[in-house]
């Protein structure tokens, strides 16, 4: 758990067993892992669902982030979405009142662990391969998916940060 006293993750030196290429992504993952735990402390579970201006509720960001890693990694794996992940992306946001707060912030440190647990065993020389996105595939890389799963995960980080703090100011 990240503590007030340390530095963020990539001013703490490089993450064991992780190749040099993918520290980036692992430092902004870590760092996501901690912050989800952080500004969802103490966050009233009836506001999950609140959209605030109309835009994404805290649950939407905590299911958007396991939906995006999980995508990444696939097709980082020259893989395509299967339709369970397909269905997991129509779900993203829909309202879910039987899950919980608690649920959701393990959900996604899980998968943001799993990720972590991946990121070593991907050879080097792999990294600049193309990977095709989506239908279209659209021109990436395995690093490029890997770094976008990352950097995506820390934006909606700051998006549900916002609307912790306006939901809750709302309240």
């Amino acid at each position: 758990m990240h503590s007030e006293n340390l530095p963020e993750a990539w001013l703490r030196g490089p993450v064991a067993g992780i190749p040099a290429l993918l520290q980036p992504v692992a430092h902004a993952l870590i760092q996501s892992r901690e912050e989800i735990r952080n500004y969802t402390r103490d966050f009233p579970g009836n506001l999950l669902w609140d959209r605030p201006a109309g835009r994404a509720s805290v649950a939407f960001h905590l299911q958007h982030i396991c939906g995006v890693i999980d995508r990444m990694l696939t097709y980082a794996e020259g893989k395509s979405l299967t339709e369970e992940q397909f269905s997991y992306l129509k779900k993203e946001g829909v309202m879910q009142e039987t899950i919980s707060l608690d649920t959701l912030v393990e959900n996604a440190e899980n998968k943001i662990d799993e990720m972590l647990q991946i990121l070593p065993e991907i050879p080097s020389e792999s990294l600049t391969e193309f990977r095709g996105v989506g239908r279209k595939q659209l021109p990436s890389t395995v690093l490029g998916l890997l770094f976008h799963a990352a950097e995506h995960t820390q934006r909606h980080i700051g998006q549900m940060l916002v609307s912790i703090s306006v939901v809750k100011e709302q309240a």
